[in-house]
């Protein structure tokens, strides 16, 4: 568990087989020569973990190799212990203030006599004024520094807990998705519910209960003036004469917690709409017909064996002869080789007539012909120190594209390498050099300010 702890959970949460197995092999090789005894190869303990059910393979869309990482109840088992190993104290004040906030919020909220929400409304603008007036009479009132830190302590808690949740919340839609898949396989009719719900474009992942759950998070998240507020809240806790008592990994962890909750949840997106994709693309190529039919054959030859197992002994010999397939094998002689002579290009390059361009027109052609990065780059510079997260779109209609679509493409390029991508689209529009509106969609990429200091430095 501490190997897995230090090369899936302390560092990147996904890691390629290759990468996987050879920081194994090291963290074994120390191990070794610390007088541990380890007898099998990393294989044949990735073998036993992945059999345990606590490390997990997926083969990406798109990926060369497999990607190895935690099971949501190995990671929960982790922090578990890790806890014990840290533990906090057993009541403290601010869990129990978030209790109590959580529970009046809840209270207010569904109480549907306006009566009471007037008292509750009129209540809490009497205790504003109260403060407001203390305020004038006795100056600001803080809280002490351990209770600030105690507080900070909870909320980063509360915030691993989140980003952990990202994992479950993915294996939820993997049950989903196979659990979709085993109602068409198993469905007798011609059209069950699952396949008439297909046809008819409704997306079944997004408009189930996780899936609706996700998309209420994923809005809330990409919200502009809710990603301002936390980008602002974030940088006053973390400047604050208390912060100073926090441990470099809790500082960190706040510092990005913004581009941690945009990655998980941008990754999670990612994977729910392959899967609605790829249960579209199941049921439109009729794939689902093909393995229903299997499906349905397996069925017959279990019941039919379950129906003479009473009368027929399984080393009993059969009077039935079974042809197994083959491949048609042909000579290598047989292959004709392909002659890259054949197709030689012309090499010859003729002498061209000397022209009379001066810096600026040499300037001018290299500006229309490559894309202006450096100028992008100040936009970006400009725009995430006035606000926390931007996209192609709003950046757009905030600077004009001086290059026309040249600076579209470039700033696709510079969030393909510095933002984050997700796999939604965004409608943008620009002023063409003839004076001509256009417009096109472009993958949904947000420029995120505590993910763009790698930008800045360039």
């Amino acid at each position: 568990m501490g190997l897995m702890q230090c090369l899936l959970l302390e560092q990147e949460k996904t890691l390629p087989s290759s990468v996987f197995h050879e920081r194994l092999s090291r963290e074994i090789d120390t191990l070794r020569a610390h007088g541990h005894d380890l007898p099998q190869t990393p294989q044949a303990y990735v073998a036993d973990w992945i059999g345990e059910g606590w490390l997990s393979r997926r083969f990406p869309a798109g990926a060369s190799e497999e990607e190895f990482e935690l099971t949501a109840e190995a990671t929960s088992a982790l922090r578990f212990l890790n806890g014990l190993l840290k533990p906090r104290t057993a009541a403290t004040e601010s869990r129990l203030a978030t209790v109590i906030l959580q529970l009046t919020r809840l209270a207010d909220e569904t109480d549907a006599n306006p009566e009471t929400r007037r008292a509750t409304l009129i209540a809490e603008r009497e205790r504003i004024d109260a403060e407001l007036l203390a305020l004038e009479r006795e100056g600001v009132k803080t809280l002490p520094e351990e209770r600030a830190l105690e507080r900070v302590r909870e909320i980063i808690a509360l915030a691993e807990e989140l980003a952990s949740d990202f994992r479950n919340v993915r294996d939820e839609f993997d049950k989903l998705n196979r659990g979709l898949r085993q109602s068409l396989m198993e469905s007798d009719g011609s059209r069950g519910e699952v396949l008439e719900a297909l046809f008819a474009g409704v997306d079944l992942i997004a408009q189930s209960e996780h899936g609706k759950t996700f998309n209420a998070f994923w809005r809330l998240l990409t919200d502009g003036e809710q990603a301002a507020t936390l980008m602002e809240s974030l940088e006053s806790v973390t400047s604050r004469a208390f912060a100073r008592g926090l441990e470099l990994k809790e500082r960190r962890f706040l510092q990005n917690l913004t581009g941690t909750l945009m990655a998980e949840g941008g990754s999670v997106h990612e994977v729910v709409q392959q899967f609605a994709r790829s249960l579209k693309t199941f049921v439109q190529s009729r794939e689902f017909q093909e393995q229903r039919r299997l499906h349905s054959l397996l069925r017959e030859a279990q019941q039919a064996a379950l129906q003479a197992r009473d009368s027929i002994r399984p080393n009993s010999q059969l009077d039935y002869s079974l042809s197994l397939t083959s491949s048609r094998l042909r000579s290598v002689s047989q292959w004709e080789l392909h002659d890259p002579s054949l197709n030689v290009a012309d090499t010859a390059m003729p002498e061209a007539e000397p022209s009379e361009l001066g810096l600026d027109v040499v300037e001018e052609l290299v500006r229309q012909s490559e894309i202006d990065f450096r100028t992008l780059r100040q936009h970006l510079r400009e725009a995430l120190s006035e606000q926390s997260q931007i996209t192609v779109g709003q950046l757009l209609n905030r600077f004009p594209a001086e290059q026309g679509f040249g600076s579209v493409v470039g700033y696709v390029a510079l969030g393909a390498k510095h933002g984050e991508v997700t796999s939604e689209t965004e409608l943008v529009s620009w002023l063409g050099s003839d004076e001509k509106q256009r417009k096109a969609k472009v993958p949904a990429i947000y420029f995120v300010r505590e993910s763009m200091l790698e930008l800045f430095n360039e």
